[in-house]
């Protein structure tokens, strides 16, 4: 079993690259940098070629869409949320995963004949229109976005068989979560583990929490 997954040079990612490796699966760590294994930026269409030309025809059985950026945590209604926090922050969360899923697909359909290959788009609550906060703006919009495109993948891809499903990890300490955070890496990569496992064509299109409770959309 093949899993890629972005953004895997820290903190969620790094996380679930580790308990991947750990169980005896194949990792294929991504970020922008290269630590993780893979140069990707995922908002550059050459550095994905790059990907595709890296993958070649090799199967991927699971597709963890991580990387993402929080940039307006501390922004005001009246004097912040410049144009350019905007613009890269839905270039990462949201463009950047569908440019990713679209790069991996040809892998993805390639694994149909092991296992139903997976696509996992890691969202947030924070993108729920049900529990609006009233703050971070930019970033809850693009979460929202993210849920709604895996929402419609899932419809697009059942035909091709692939499950996608949309998670929100909780409240992690990581750099983006920071140190005062609920649960630790372990126990939301422990969670998400089973979710992902569990994930199928009967449940694809689910919006979950890292241990299975529903989220509100």
């Amino acid at each position: 079993m093949t899993t890629l997954i972005t953004g895997a040079n820290r903190g969620l990612g790094l996380g679930l690259a580790e308990h991947y490796r750990t169980a005896g699966e194949t990792v294929i760590g991504t970020s922008r940098d290269g630590e993780a294994g893979v140069r990707l930026d995922v908002t550059d269409t050459t550095s994905l070629a790059n990907l595709s030309e890296t993958l070649g025809d090799d199967p991927i059985d699971t597709l963890i869409c991580n990387a993402g950026v929080f940039l307006d945590r501390h922004e005001k209604t009246e004097t912040g949320y410049a144009a350019k926090l905007w613009k890269r922050t839905f270039a990462t969360n949201v463009m950047g995963v569908f440019l990713t899923i679209q790069t991996v697909l040809p892998n993805l359909k390639t694994a149909k004949t092991a296992k139903t290959p997976k696509i996992v788009i890691i969202s947030s609550q924070m993108g729920s229109s049900a529990k609006a906060g009233g703050n971070a703006l930019i970033y809850r919009a693009s979460k929202a976005a993210a849920l709604n495109l895996g929402r419609n993948l899932a419809v697009d891809l059942e035909l091709d068989g692939i499950a996608v499903g949309i998670y929100h990890p909780g409240w992690v300490r990581t750099d983006m979560g920071g140190g005062g955070a609920a649960i630790s890496v372990y126990t939301s990569v422990k969670g998400l583990s089973h979710q992902i496992e569990a994930l199928s064509l009967e449940t694809t299109g689910c919006f979950l929490n890292w241990d299975g409770n529903p989220q509100d959309y």
